[in-house]
């Protein structure tokens, strides 16, 4: 860290307890990766420290103890601060931004619950399948004729359009055919766009001009209203009524209870939520994954022995609904990349009365608390070396033996993403799918440089392939079974 925060100590010095550090930032300001500057202060100061920034105080928590506390429901609900209050120009009042008291959170959550249920699920298997071939076309396409490796992939770019792709086949019937583009979707580039421009906005110093920023922000916003609306209109043209996505229930179901139906603004506003929280997240934790798979040559002979023993030497394996599962191992993989770097990585809980937190914050109804998740990942319940990759964390016995508070990628409470086990079903399928095909090979020595735009993301990570052989997977479980170094040849894993 390059900054130097003040910290202004709350009460005496010879009070035993002065409360959280306050920590001024406003002469150094908020970084452009705010999350991980978040994390060096907690490092420094504590599982409980006040952010003040241009006289705007924050409170950020992340020890296990302090999140147990917030997780009550009784006493905390989720709050919509000021990066969602952000986010809500171009989601509105969908799942993920809206209020509590908004009547569409409720009526919108009830309705689309069915899409989650496990015979829904069976029913989007077919188009992530699709969906990760596209992919793996695409990856071998990158090896020259006769040549023994690929030339470099973009992993992140291309766990975006698989991710895209997949959620909008899966959730609206509607194709935006990524990777037959060489250039983004343009839906994508305005979406990375606006969700820059939402964690941008909160770094600005008070009584400058933003003008600019703020209008190309609405041009997207409306750019991406069209595209939805486009989408929207095709399905009703086509007469296509049924009811089994996240379109057709929203333009078909009427709520259980009441008989409301959501609005079209709503519908619009679910849509591009969806579609958000449907494929940036997932993305980025495919990209972290592959990248702890190239960095780790153990654990990825450990899952490359999982898929060799679903699979065998089949090339190309047709994945069923129910061999999803089984990857139990690529499955811990993906929670130990969601561990160190959850893709959402932090979430916000309001006090709903008067409360103290820790024993040491007072709280008065409706202020609200960070729960800053990668330190909460970190905390010491996790061992020794939090740091380190280690899929054998989320091993039965030792998620058994833990808090369920001390892992919350996926938020927490009846507000926690509504939509995990679909990300976690596709991303276990394709990581499986691509440890079982290529070897990965660290060709430029990649460090970790994680990106954010209120989303994480490995930066400018690429990698080459080799093709996987029924040798290979004889080293593989020979390997597994001797001493014999676990790293191949110019630095190939695998």
């Amino acid at each position: 860290m390059s900054e130097s925060p003040t910290v202004e100590v709350h009460g005496l010095r010879n009070d035993p307890d002065p409360g959280p550090p306050t920590v001024d930032i406003t002469a150094t300001g908020l970084s452009s990766t705010p999350i991980q500057q978040a994390v060096e202060l907690a490092r420094r100061y504590g599982p409980l420290y006040i952010r003040r920034y241009h006289g705007r105080d924050s409170v950020w928590a992340s020890s296990l103890e302090l999140v147990e506390e917030l997780s009550d429901e009784t006493r905390f609900a989720k709050g919509v601060g000021p990066a969602l209050v952000n986010v809500r120009g171009i989601a509105g009042d969908g799942l993920f931004t809206a209020y509590d008291d908004e009547p569409n959170w409720s009526k919108a959550h009830d309705i689309l619950l069915p899409a989650f249920a496990m015979n829904s699920m069976r029913a989007y298997h077919p188009h992530m399948l699709r969906v990760a071939r596209r992919l793996i076309a695409s990856w071998d396409g990158r090896f020259a004729p006769g040549a023994a490796r690929s030339a470099p992939v973009e992993v992140s770019e291309d766990m975006t359009r698989m991710t895209l792709d997949t959620i909008g086949l899966s959730g609206f019937g509607y194709d935006f055919e990524s990777f037959a583009r060489t250039e983004p979707h343009p839906f994508v580039e305005a979406l990375v766009r606006s969700l820059g421009h939402s964690q941008a906005k909160l770094a600005r110093t008070p009584g400058g001009d933003h003008a600019a920023e703020d209008a190309e922000f609405a041009a997207d916003a409306a750019f991406l209203a069209k595209v939805v609306d486009e989408v929207i209109e095709a399905r009703k043209a086509a007469g296509d009524t049924t009811t089994d996505d996240l379109l057709g229930l929203m333009l078909g179901s009427p709520h259980p209870g009441s008989g409301e139906v959501l609005d079209e603004a709503n519908i619009r506003n679910q849509v591009i939520t969806f579609l958000i929280a449907g494929h940036e997240t997932t993305s980025g934790t495919l990209s972290f994954a592959l990248y702890h798979l190239l960095k780790n040559p153990a654990a990825l002979h450990r899952a490359q022995a999982e898929v060799d023993a679903l699979w065998g030497d089949t090339p190309d394996p047709e994945p069923s609904y129910e061999d999803v599962g089984r990857l139990r191992y690529v499955r811990q993989v993906l929670n130990e990349a969601l561990r160190l770097w959850p893709t959402a990585p932090a979430f916000q809980r309001r006090a709903l009365v008067d409360t103290t937190l820790g024993g040491r914050h007072p709280m008065k109804a409706g202020e609200f608390v960070v729960v800053l998740t990668p330190m909460l990942h970190r905390d010491p319940v996790w061992g020794d070396n939090v740091e380190e990759f280690d899929p054998e964390r989320f091993a039965p016995e030792a998620e058994a033996a833990r808090s369920p508070h001390a892992y919350k990628p996926f938020g927490t409470g009846e507000r926690a993403c509504i939509g995990r086990q679909f990300a976690l079903h596709e991303a276990t399928m394709l990581l499986g799918m691509l440890i079982h095909r290529y070897r990965f090979i660290d060709h430029s020595g990649y460090q970790l440089k994680v990106k954010e735009t209120l989303t994480l993301k490995p930066d400018g990570f690429t990698m080459t392939l080799a093709a996987r052989t029924p040798e290979d997977r004889a080293r593989s479980r020979s390997a597994l079974r001797g001493p014999a170094s676990l790293t191949g040849p110019d630095g190939a894993a695998g």
